[in-house]
């Protein structure tokens, strides 16, 4: 489950590992999105998280929503959004007037083509944020790509939640909207190239059913697995992707 809308996603901003509040609409998707898991009968018996609070909130919420405040909660850095370096902070469609539709779609949705680095006194750095403070510099971003990103979430993913789910739990991953692409990658092993049109909605819940080998039990597309109103998850999905263009 991707977080509800926050305040830089209707600012239209680059966001990244920037901390910021959900909206009154992004609360209003993630308590929707616990409905909507409620109603399918889907009961979370324990929890993922990023470390970073709209995706918590978003999480905390869904689980008010089913009477499930109480399940174990896990968090980790590797399931952060993807650190989008100089772009943090900028406004996306003034940031396409700058240096072209075409170059920005590639920052924001190719696989291995990462924005230019942040600066290391960037007061958005996350050198500079406590919770990072134990953190090997070395891994700490100054920028990336989906492959990137991909590359530091599946250890988390084979470590941490595979255990849980060979233990027969159902969980939920709440996170972001890159993490999650990466995640989804993975489990539906979408081509590089394929996953550069995938566009998550914010605060709805898709239900992966996995076998013995980790691996969804029927073929579908991501957005074919939305827990509620399909319809309503890729016309949301399209207004995450009409982001850079203004459209």
């Amino acid at each position: 489950m991707r977080h509800g809308q926050s305040t830089w996603n209707l600012k239209n901003l680059f966001t990244g590992w920037v901390d910021v509040e959900l909206t009154e609409q992004g609360k209003a998707e993630a308590r929707a999105g616990g409905s909507a898991l409620r109603e399918a009968g889907l009961l979370p018996e324990v929890l993922h998280t990023s470390m970073q609070l709209r995706a918590i909130h978003t999480a905390n919420l869904a689980l008010e929503e089913l009477g499930r405040l109480w399940i174990p909660v896990r968090r980790h850095w590797r399931l952060n959004e993807r650190h989008y370096g100089g772009l943090t902070g900028l406004d996306k469609k003034a940031t396409v007037d700058r240096y072209g539709e075409a170059q920005v779609h590639l920052w924001r949705r190719s696989y291995d083509i990462a924005p230019p680095a942040m600066d290391a006194d960037s007061a958005y750095h996350p050198s500079l944020d406590p919770r990072y403070a134990d953190l090997p510099s070395n891994l700490v971003p100054d920028t990336e790509c989906l492959k990137d990103v991909e590359a530091r979430m599946l250890p988390y993913w084979f470590d941490a939640i595979v255990p849980d789910l060979r233990a027969g739990r159902t969980v939920l991953v709440a996170a972001h909207g890159n993490s999650l692409r990466a995640l989804v990658k993975h489990l539906d092993q979408i081509s590089e190239t394929d996953i550069a049109e995938l566009n998550l909605p914010t605060g709805v819940p898709l239900l992966y059913e996995l076998d013995h080998d980790l691996r969804p039990r029927s073929a579908k597309h991501p957005l074919d697995r939305v827990v509620g109103d399909p319809e309503a998850a890729r016309s949301a999905a399209a207004a995450v992707a009409a982001q850079a263009s203004g459209s």
